[in-house]
């Protein structure tokens, strides 16, 4: 079972990144944000989302504990990254709403955490699965949280470009302003 859970987080991660790279290459055809916000979208967007992070939650329990790394690191550095992390992307899904997280189009949010970085966003899964391999000290969620954090730093490449065109001047000043990441 963990195998198969390995292969669905990693063919996820792997799809993902695939969306993202084809977006970055071909933006006017781009998958990611999409170019229509349709019924489907919060599908074919929160599904792979969640099962990535629930496959990650789930190999973590099956081999906790199993890589030797101390218990001061485990617990002292990966739950305040989990925490910090969830604190963070919660607090801007409630701003932006789901839609708009989820690829809808809205305004450009450059306000609370997005003063900071581009895509706080993206930093705070990326703490929180960061927190969770940490935590977890467990080999096949190394692998497959390394999958995710790839496909968490590719994304921002492939939404700037139609964040550009959606928003034009207002976007460029920002983007002139405020840094990608931190």
């Amino acid at each position: 079972m963990q195998v198969l859970l390995v292969i669905l987080g990693l063919s996820i991660a792997g799809a993902a990144l695939a969306a993202f790279i084809w977006s970055i290459a071909y933006p006017t055809r781009r998958i990611w944000p999409p170019n229509r916000y349709t019924a489907v979208t919060p599908i074919l967007v929160w599904v792979p989302t969640f099962a990535l992070f629930g496959s990650l939650f789930v190999l973590g329990i099956w081999g906790w504990g199993s890589l030797d790394l101390p218990n001061w690191l485990r617990f002292g550095v990966g739950i305040p990254f989990i925490l910090a992390g969830n604190i963070v992307v919660w607090s801007e899904v409630s701003h932006f709403g789901v839609p708009q997280t989820g690829g809808a189009i809205g305004s450009l949010r450059t306000a609370g955490m997005y003063r900071y970085s581009r895509n706080p966003q993206y930093m705070a899964d990326i703490a929180i699965v960061s927190g969770w391999m940490v935590l977890s000290a467990a080999p096949w969620t190394l692998v497959v949280a390394i999958a995710a954090i790839v496909v968490l730093v590719a994304a921002p490449f492939a939404e700037e470009p139609w964040l550009e065109e959606q928003y034009g001047q207002a976007f460029d000043a920002y983007r002139a302003r405020v840094r990608r990441f931190l």
